[in-house]
């Protein structure tokens, strides 16, 4: 598993195991992750900012105050786009202030900002460790929602003797993030339907119109969706690539053909993420046998298909309905238009003039833009990794309590 695209705030406080969670982020960065890293006075005079730096490609902070290289509260900001807070080696000094609710140094202050899940891994002295009052501070934060680590038993670098406190190996602290920022499976018991591909509108036997979709994104999504406990049901038109273990397929080949199916199965849905490149028109008449080459010219007289879209956001009754566009040009504007006009709650924009985002890559750059106005910007990543970022926007709708009232009345 790769972390890229996920913020991961490393806290490193003044112990000797310190030295050790230079292993740490120089494994997270291998792994792709967005690195900060704040050092508390203590930590700094056990390992230097700039070997921290010189892993992370990251300014480290070990100041509040200190000038910034962007303007922004510094501690509001890294809380903000933290994925995970690590705090490691973790004293008993930070867990008695943390449990206290003390906030005076850099460290304190952007965890108590954070709504980002907390891992505490604690590394001190036995007895210390050991200690009634470290025992009822770290239990208080567990209660709290704070994460733990156990610490390891064996030597203590420091004073020689054994027992437990010790800071546990990199590798198993890196795992324990791995499965932490792992995706749930937040969506177990919801059923989603998911479009994908090309349409092929015929013009006689041999020749059709279409587009370019490959249909990469879609099933990115299905597969995504299927990881985070969903029921799968997938709408696709025809591709070259094999479908997600665990989803209904549904192949089809026109846009009416997409229509009905749609049309058919929406109903049992409780998400509906449309990626299908549907063709905006077809030929009027299709010819049925072969068109020779006679004229120089040849017109194809082309009529409007139905708009799945549209006509799903009339009907959606409380359910989750999210659009894409494909733009190269006036990008936001063309997706605020269609998330009005066709009563969307999210729709999925990308520029397909930009190098790595578009068809046949197996990568995105995408902007969700919600009902509400807000817009989240995804940098260049693999289609997966997009599709569990858009699932990870998708799952506030999910505790809207009219939805929730919505579809419970329809159940009932």
């Amino acid at each position: 598993m790769h972390l890229k695209g996920k913020s991961v705030v490393v806290g490193v406080c003044g112990g000797i195991a310190a030295y050790k969670v230079v292993d740490v982020v120089s494994r997270l960065k291998k792994l792709d992750a967005v690195l900060d890293v704040i050092m508390t006075d203590n930590a700094c005079k056990f390992v230097t900012p700039l070997t921290f730096r010189s892993l992370s490609h990251r300014p480290v902070i070990t100041d509040m105050f200190e000038e910034p290289d962007q303007w922004d509260v510094r501690h509001i900001s890294l809380a903000q786009k933290a994925d995970l807070f690590v705090i490691a080696p973790a004293t008993a000094n930070i867990i008695g202030k943390l449990a206290a609710g003390i906030a005076d140094d850099m460290l304190t202050t952007t965890v108590m900002a954070t709504k980002a899940p907390v891992l505490i891994v604690p590394a001190m002295n036995y007895n210390m460790y050991a200690n009634p009052v470290v025992q009822q501070n770290i239990n208080t934060l567990k209660l709290r929602g704070y994460m733990f680590m156990e610490p390891d038993t064996g030597v203590m670098a420091a004073e020689g003797g054994s027992g437990k406190g010790r800071l546990p190996e990199p590798p198993v602290i890196v795992e324990t993030i791995l499965e932490i920022l792992k995706p749930g499976r937040d969506l177990e018991g919801l059923k989603i339907l998911v479009t994908a591909g090309p349409t092929r509108e015929p013009v006689d036997p041999v020749r059709y119109i279409s587009n370019r979709s490959s249909g990469k994104m879609g099933y990115a999504v299905a597969q995504a969706a299927l990881e985070r406990g969903a029921e799968v049901l997938l709408i696709s038109g025809p591709v070259s690539i094999e479908s997600p273990a665990g989803a209904e397929v549904i192949s089809i080949m026109t846009a009416q053909e997409m229509y009905a199916a749609v049309m058919e199965n929406y109903i049992s849905s409780d998400i509906i993420v449309m990626l299908a490149a549907v063709a905006d028109y077809r030929p009027a008449e299709v010819s049925g046998i072969k068109i020779k080459k006679k004229d120089d010219e040849l017109t194809l007289r082309l009529e409007k298909t139905a708009d799945i879209l549209r006509e799903l956001g009339k009907v959606k009754d409380g359910r989750i309905l999210v659009g894409s566009c494909a733009e190269t040009n006036d990008l936001l504007d063309n997706a605020r238009k269609k998330i009005e006009s066709k009563n969307l709650d999210m729709i999925i924009a990308n520029d397909v003039t930009m190098k790595g985002a578009g068809f046949e890559v197996d990568t995105n750059i995408i902007k969700l833009v919600k009902k509400d106005g807000s817009i989240v910007d995804l940098p260049l990543m693999s289609k997966k990794e997009a599709a569990h970022r858009i699932f990870d926007e998708i799952h506030p709708f999910l505790c809207n309590e009219k939805r929730v009232s919505i579809l419970y009345q329809r159940d009932k």
